[in-house]
C-alpha cells in the first residue's frame, strides 16, 4: 500500500515531540543533577539507569496491549498515542522543577519517581507509534521513505534543545548551563512541542490507522497478566536466537551506547574540558545534529544502490573518523587557540553527525524487513511487541552505561562545586566520551556485519504475503 505524502509527513511529525523530550532528558539530565542539583554523579547514574532499565521492560508489554487491543473509538495504537502524549507533558515539567532547597536523598527521590514515570508515559507513546510505522509501510522501499520522514523529524527534536538552550542560557549570562530555569523554560516549550506534534500525528494518520486495522475486533485476554509477562520475555529471547533479528537488535543496542556516553558526558567535557561557552555548546550539538539531517538523503540513496546493511556499515566507519578527529582535537587543545578549537571540535561532531545519520533511521528499517517476513511466515501482527523488544534490548545496554557514567564521573573525583575541574579530571571525562563512543561504534561494526537480510528475500516475502491475504 503506498502512504500519501500527507499521511507520511503527519506520522513522523509524532517523532518530534517525543525526541524533543527524550534529548532534553538525555543531553541535560547528568550536567543537572550533579552540576545544578548537587546529587552525585552514582545517585543521578543510579535514577537515570533505573528509570532506563524500567522503560526497556515496559516496551514489550505496552507493545502486548497494544497489539491485543483494539476499540471504536480509540483504534488500536492511536489510543496508546494520545495517552502517552498527556503524561509525557506533565511529568515533562515535574522532573525539572525539582525543588533545590530539598536534601540530596530527597532530590535523588524526586528525580528518580519523575523519571520513572516519564519513562512509562514515553513508553506508552513510543512502542504503538512505532508499531504503528511498521504496519503502515510493510513493503521494502515504502518502509524506508517512511523511516526517513520520521528521522527527520527525530532529529529536528533532538536539535531543539541545543536551540533552546541557546534562547534560555544565553552565553551573555555566562556559563548559564548552571541556571536551573533555563532547564525548566526548556521543558515549558518542549511540553508545548510535544503537545502540538502529538496532535498532528494522531489526527494525521486515524484514517490511515483505520484502514490497515479494519477487520480486527478487541480480543479479551486469553491469560492472566502474570503469565503473559513471562511469556513476553521468554518469546523475546527466543527472538535473540533469529541471526537477522540478534545482529539488528544487538548491534543497535551497542551502537547507541555511544550516546549515552555523549549524552551524559559531553556537557560536562564542553563545559569543564574544553571551556566553551553555553552558545557555543548550542552550536556545537545543532552541527552534529543538522549533519544527521542532512545525511539521510544520502543514506537513503546509498542504501537503493548498494541495499541497508553495507551502507549501514559504512555510516560507522564515518562516525569512527569522526570521533578519532574530535579525540585528537581534545589531546592537542592546549596548542590551539580557542575560537580555531571551537571551529576543529565543530568538524569532528559534523563528521560523527553525518555518519549517525543512518543509525537513526537504517537499522529501524531493517528491522521492519525483519518483522515483515516474521509475519509473512506466521500469519500474526506482533509489530508492538517486536518494537518493544527493540527498545527492551537498547534501554538494558543504556541503563548500565548510564549508571557506569555516573560512577566513573565520581571516580575521577569530578566536583560539581569547583568552576574549573583539576587537568587531570578533565584529561579523564575525555577518555569516558571518546574512548566510550569509539568501542561502542566498533562493537556495532562487528555486530551488524553478522546481518544477511537481502533485499530480494524481503521483497519477496511481500509478494508471498499479499497473495495469501491481498494486502
Amino acid at each position: 500500500m503506498k502512504l500519501s505524502l500527507k499521511t507520511k509527513f503527519a506520522y513522523g511529525v509524532g517523532n518530534l515531540g517525543y525526541a524533543s523530550l527524550a534529548q532534553t532528558v538525555n543531553n541535560f539530565i547528568m550536567f543537572f543533577g550533579t552540576s545544578v542539583l548537587g546529587v552525585s554523579g552514582t545517585l543521578v547514574g543510579l535514577a537515570v539507569a533505573l528509570s532506563t532499565f524500567w522503560d526497556g521492560i515496559s516496551d514489550p508489554l505496552i507493545g502486548h496491549i497494544s497489539d491485543n487491543f483494539h476499540s471504536k473509538r480509540f483504534g488500536k495504537r492511536i489510543g496508546f498515542m494520545i495517552f502517552g502524549t498527556i503524561g509525557m507533558i506533565v511529568f515533562n515539567i515535574l522532573l525539572w522543577s525539582v525543588p533545590n532547597g530539598l536534601s540530596e536523598g530527597a532530590k535523588f527521590v524526586w528525580l528518580l519517581i519523575s523519571l520513572l514515570c516519564l519513562e512509562t508515559f514515553c513508553t506508552t507513546f513510543s512502542t504503538p507509534y512505532v508499531a504503528l510505522g511498521i504496519d503502515l509501510a510493510p513493503e521494502y522501499a515504502e518502509q524506508n521513505k517512511l523511516q526517513g520522514f520520521k528521522t527527520v523529524f527525530f532529529i529536528l527534536g533532538m536539535i531543539l534543545p541545543s536551540a533552546l538552550m541557546f534562547i534560555f542560557m544565553p552565553s551573555g549570562a555566562g556559563q548559564a548551563q548552571f541556571n536551573q530555569g533555563g532547564y525548566i523554560n526548556i521543558a515549558y516549550v518542549t511540553s508545548g512541542i510535544c503537545l502540538l506534534a502529538g496532535a498532528v500525528s494522531i489526527l494525521g494518520t486515524k484514517r490511515a490507522e483505520g484502514r490497515i486495522y479494519q477487520n480486527l475486533r478487541p480480543q479479551k485476554p486469553t491469560e492472566n497478566a502474570f503469565r503473559a509477562f513471562f511469556k513476553i520475555f521468554y518469546k523475546f529471547f527466543t527472538v535473540l536466537k533469529k541471526p537477522n533479528f540478534s545482529a539488528i537488535i544487538l548491534g543497535y543496542s551497542v551502537a547507541l551506547i555511544s550516546t549515552a556516553f555523549l549524552s551524559s558526558v559531553g556537557l560536562h567535557l564542553f563545559t569543564y574540558g574544553f571551556h566553551f561557552t553555553s552558545f557555543q555548546i548550542a552550536c556545537l550539538m545543532g552541527a552534529l545534529f543538522v549533519a544527521a539531517i542532512i545525511s539521510q538523503v544520502f543514506w537513503i540513496y546509498l542504501a537503493g544502490r548498494i541495499d541497508k546493511k553495507p551502507a549501514l556499515l559504512v555510516s560507522l566507519v564515518v562516525v569512527l573518523v569522526g570521533i578519532a578527529f574530535t579525540a585528537l582535537t581534545f589531546i592537542v587543545r592546549a596548542h590551539i587557540q580557542t575560537s580555531t578549537l571551537f571551529f576543529f571540535v565543530l568538524a569532528g561532531l559534523a563528521v560523527c553527525g553525518f555518519g549517525t545519520g543512518a543509525l537513526y533511521s537504517l537499522p529501524i528499517s531493517m528491522y521492519a524487513d525483519c518483522v515483515s517476513i516474521e509475519r509473512a511466515q506466521s500469519g500474526e501482527n506482533n509489530s508492538g511487541i517486536f518494537s518493544g523488544f527493540m527498545t527492551l534490548a537498547y534501554n538494558i545496554s543504556n541503563c548500565l552505561a548510564l549508571f557506569v557514567v555516573g560512577v566513573l564521573l565520581d571516580l575521577i573525583k569530578f566536583n560539581p562545586a569547583q568552576p574549573v575541574q583539576a587537568l587531570v579530571v578533565q584529561n579523564w571525562m575525555g577518555v569516558i566520551v571518546f574512548v566510550g563512543c569509539g568501542l561502542a561504534i566498533f562493537g556495532a561494526f562487528l555486530i551488524f556485519r553478522n546481518y544477511r537480510l537481502k533485499r530480494s528475500e524481503v521483497l519477496k516475502a511481500r509478494l508471498k504475503q499479499k497473495r495469501h491475504t491481498g494486502v
